[in-house]
C-alpha cells in the first residue's frame, strides 16, 4: 500500500485535497489511515473531519482529548505505527511551509523504508506560488526542510466565487512551466464541485479532479447553527 506525503503552502487547499484522496481510496476498498501533520495553519485541518471518517471506516490520526483542538505544534505519536503498517494506504497531511515540513525529520528513516510519493499541491492565487519561478523557489525550500523530494505537482489555482475557466488554465499552465523545470509529474487539476460547471474537464490535458467543499471556517459552522 502507498504512503502518500501531501504538502502545500497556506491556502493551497492540500488539506481539502488530503480528505479528498482518502475518500477516494477507502471507494476503492482499501484501508486508509489520514494523519494530520499540519502544525502551521489552525483552521481547516484533517482533524476537523475524525468523527465523520470514524462513521466511513477512515481513520484520522491526531491530537486527541483536551489537545485535539488546540492551537499548538503537537504530533500524534501514532504516526510512526501507521508509516510502518504496510497494509493500509497512509496519507500525511503535512503543513506547507518550512516550519511544518520539518515535522518530517523525526520520520525520516521509517518514510525512506516504506518509500513514498509526495504531492505539492499548488494554488497560483495565493502568495508565494504565483509564477513558475515562486513554485520552483517553493519546491526547493520545502524539499531542503524535509530532506525528501516532490514527486507530483497538483494545481489547486481558485478564487472560491470568483473561480473561472481562463483563471484555472492559466495556474494549469505555471504549474506545467514550473513541472518542467523540476522534471515532476503533472497529470490533475482540483476543483470544488460547486464550481464544476465553470471549469470543464481536459483543461490543459490534464485531468479534473472534482472534491466537496469540507472543511469550514468557524465562523462559517456558526453561520450553518443560525448563530
Amino acid at each position: 500500500m502507498k504512503l502518500y506525503i501531501v504538502i502545500g503552502a497556506y491556502g493551497s487547499g492540500k488539506s481539502e485535497y488530503s480528505i479528498h484522496l482518502a475518500r477516494s481510496i477507502k471507494a476503492e476498498g482499501k484501508e486508509v489511515s489520514l494523519a494530520d501533520m499540519d502544525v502551521v495553519n489552525p483552521y481547516f485541518r484533517t482533524r476537523d473531519v475524525r468523527e465523520e471518517f470514524a462513521t466511513q471506516g477512515i481513520e484520522v490520526i491526531a491530537p486527541e482529548g483536551q489537545f485535539s483542538h488546540a492551537d499548538l505544534p503537537m504530533i500524534s505519536p501514532r504516526i510512526l505505527g501507521a508509516i510502518e503498517d504496510y497494509q493500509r494506504t497512509v496519507i500525511l497531511d503535512v503543513g506547507g511551509d518550512p516550519a511544518g515540513c520539518r515535522t518530517l525529520g523525526r520520520f525520516l528513516d521509517p518514510i525512506n523504508k516504506r518509500r513514498y510519493h509526495l504531492q505539492l499541491v499548488v494554488n497560483t492565487s495565493r502568495p508565494f506560488t504565483s509564477n513558475p519561478e515562486e513554485i520552483s523557489v517553493m519546491i526547493q525550500m520545502l524539499e531542503a526542510a524535509s530532506k525528501l523530494k516532490v514527486s507530483e505537482l497538483i494545481c489547486n489555482t481558485n478564487l472560491m466565487e470568483l473561480t473561472n475557466q481562463a483563471l484555472v488554465e492559466e495556474g494549469i499552465r505555471m504549474v506545467s512551466e514550473a513541472a518542467a523545470m523540476h522534471d515532476l509529474i503533472f497529470t490533475k487539476y482540483l476543483v470544488l464541485d460547486e464550481y464544476k460547471d465553470l471549469v470543464p474537464e481536459g483543461l490543459g490535458g490534464k485531468q479534473r479532479i472534482v472534491m466537496s467543499y469540507t472543511l469550514k471556517k468557524p465562523w462559517e459552522h456558526l453561520v450553518m447553527k443560525g448563530i
